[in-house]
C-alpha cells in the first residue's frame, strides 16, 4: 500500500525511489476532508453518525457517502469509514444497513473493533476490505493470525507497540507471506492512557462509554495521589493520567524501515487547520525520504534538525499537550506523562521576568509578533487562566545581564495583571498568520 505516483516520480529511475507507507489523515467534517486532500493525504478516515468512536465530531451521514467517495476517488484518495465501536445485538440490523450503504458507495475499507461485525461483513461480502481497529489490541503475530481468520485485510496495531516490536511482527510475516497482513500505526496525535483506547474510566465515573464513542476524557483531569493512606505532595504535577501527544517525525525513517504499510494521524475532533498542518508536515517528510539514497536505519535526526525544528513549531501551534515519540522507543512513563497540564498549550515563550503597565517582560524562547494569542501559566491549569492577544512587541528599559529581554504589551484591560506573577510561564496558543496560511491551502474553489 503506497501513495499515489506523481509526475516527478514517473520521470525518475525506479531504482531511485523508495516505497513509502500510505499517509492516512483524519476528517471530522468536509473542511477537514479538503484540508487532508489538498495537503497530500493518500487516504482519509471518517465516521458516520452512529457506531464510531468519535461521536462528538461533526461526522457524516449515510446520505453523504456517494458524494464524499466520488470527491475522494476523483482525486486519487482512498476513504475508510470507522465502524469502530462495540455493537449491541439490537443494533445489528442498523449496522448491516450502514455496511450495505458503504459497499454501494465504493468505500475503500471499514475500520472495525467488534469481532461480530467482522463476521457480519464477511456474510454480506466476500471481499469488502476490513481494517482491524487499534482497539482490537493486536500486539503480536498471533493477533495478526486471528485478524486474518476474521477476514481482515489490514491491522492497525495497538499504540503501545514499539518499533522493535513492529519489526518483529513484520519479520514473522515475511517468513510466512501467506500469514502476513499489512500493518498500520498511529504516527501523530493524542494518546490514550488506557490500553489501545479501551478505557472504562469515563463510563465508570460519568456513565459515558469510550467504547461507544462518548469518551469524557477523564485522563485529562487533575488527580490526587494516595500512598498508604497518605496524600503525596505533587506540586504542579497533578495530571497523572494525561500523556503527551504522539509525534513520530523524529523516528520516521525507522518507521519506514520497519515495513509498516500505513501511517495514521489521529484527530477527527481537531480543526481543519490542524489536519492541513500535520498532513503537510508528514507528506513533506515522507517525500524527502522517497528520493534519499541514505541508509534510513542509520539516519541521524540531527541531520534534519532545522527541518524538524520548523515542523515542531507548526505541530505545537496546531495542537500540543507536549510532543513525544510515545511507545515507539519502548516504555518510558516519566517522559510520556509530564503531569503538568492536560490541555492544549502550544509553543513555550518563556517565563515572566517583570510585570509592567499593560504588559510583561520576558526572555523569549520562541518568536512572537503582534496579534499572537498567549496564555499565562501559573502552574494551576485547572483554574481560569489569564491570556490575550499581543498588541505590541518592543525592547524594554529593564535589563538583566546575559539575557535578551522583550516587552510584550496587551490592550488596555485585556489582561488582569493582578493575576499574573513573576515566574509564570507564557505559552503562545494562537498564530493567526499560520492559521490563515493553512486555511488558504484548502479553502476556495481552486
Amino acid at each position: 500500500m503506497t501513495g499515489a505516483i506523481t509526475t516527478e516520480e514517473l520521470r525518475t529511475p525506479h531504482s531511485a525511489l523508495r516505497v513509502l507507507p500510505e499517509l492516512l489523515a483524519p476528517a471530522g467534517d468536509w473542511d477537514c476532508v479538503r484540508a487532508a486532500v489538498e495537503n497530500g493525504a493518500d487516504a482519509i478516515y471518517f465516521g458516520l453518525d452512529r457506531f464510531n468512536a468519535r461521536m462528538r465530531a461533526q461526522n457524516f451521514t449515510e446520505a453523504d457517502l456517494p458524494k464524499l467517495m466520488e470527491f475522494l476517488h476523483r482525486r486519487g484518495v482512498r476513504g475508510y469509514v470507522t465502524l469502530n465501536t462495540l455493537v449491541f445485538e439490537n443494533e445489528l440490523a442498523d449496522a448491516e444497513k450502514y455496511l450495505r450503504a458503504m459497499v454501494a458507495a465504493s468505500v475503500d475499507a471499514v475500520i472495525v473493533q467488534d469481532i461480530g461485525i467482522c463476521r457480519l461483513i464477511r456474510e454480506l461480502s466476500p471481499d469488502f476490505p476490513i481494517h482491524a481497529s487499534t482497539q482490537m489490541t493486536v500486539t503480536s503475530a498471533a493477533g495478526i493470525d486471528f485478524a486474518r481468520e476474521l477476514g481482515c485485510n489490514l491491522v492497525v496495531l495497538a499504540r503501545e507497540c514499539s518499533i522493535a516490536e513492529i519489526e518483529i511482527i513484520n519479520s514473522v510475516g515475511r517468513a510466512s507471506p501467506r500469514a502476513a497482513l499489512p500493518l498500520e500505526v498511529f504516527v501523530h496525535g493524542a494518546l490514550c492512557v488506557a490500553y489501545s483506547g479501551q478505557c472504562l474510566t469515563s463510563e465508570s465515573l460519568g456513565g459515558r462509554s469510550a467504547n461507544r464513542g462518548e469518551c469524557a476524557q477523564a485522563c485529562r483531569m487533575p488527580y490526587d495521589l494516595i500512598s498508604d493512606g497518605q496524600q503525596v505532595p505533587l506540586g504542579d504535577r497533578k495530571y497523572l493520567l494525561s500523556p503527551q501527544d504522539l509525534a513520530g517525525l523524529d523516528v520516521l525513517p525507522k518507521l519506514v524501515c520497519s515495513g509498516v504499510a500505513s501511517l495514521k494521524i489521529e484527530g477527527r475532533l481537531k480543526s481543519p487547520e490542524y489536519v492541513a498542518s500535520i498532513t503537510k508536515i508528514y507528506r513533506q517528510a515522507l517525500d524527502d525520504l522517497r528520493f534519499t539514497n541514505d541508509d534510513l536505519r542509520a539516519a541521524n535526526p540531527s541531520a534534519r534538525k532545522s527541518e524538524i525544528v520548523n515542523s515542531k513549531y507548526e505541530m505545537e501551534m496546531s495542537f500540543s499537550r507536549g510532543l513525544f515519540t510515545g511507545w515507539f522507543g519502548g516504555t518510558d512513563n516519566q517522559k510520556l506523562v509530564h503531569a503538568r497540564f492536560g490541555k492544549k498549550r502550544g509553543v513555550f515563550l518563556g517565563e515572566v521576568k517583570k510585570i509592567v503597565r499593560d504588559g510583561v517582560i520576558v526572555n523569549l524562547a520562541a518568536p512572537v509578533k503582534p496579534g499572537d494569542g498567549v496564555v499565562f501559566d501559573a502552574g494551576k491549569p485547572g483554574e481560569e487562566e489569564e491570556g490575550g492577544r499581543i498588541y505590541e512587541v518592543q525592547s524594554p528599559r529593564f535589563k538583566i545581564p546575559g539575557q535578551q529581554l522583550t516587552e510584550l504589551r496587551f490592550g488596555y484591560g485585556d489582561v488582569d495583571f493582578l493575576r499574573v506573577h513573576v515566574g509564570d510561564k507564557i505559552w503562545k496558543t494562537n498564530d493567526p498568520e499560520l492559521d490563515k496560511r493553512l486555511r488558504q491551502s484548502f479553502a476556495g474553489d481552486t
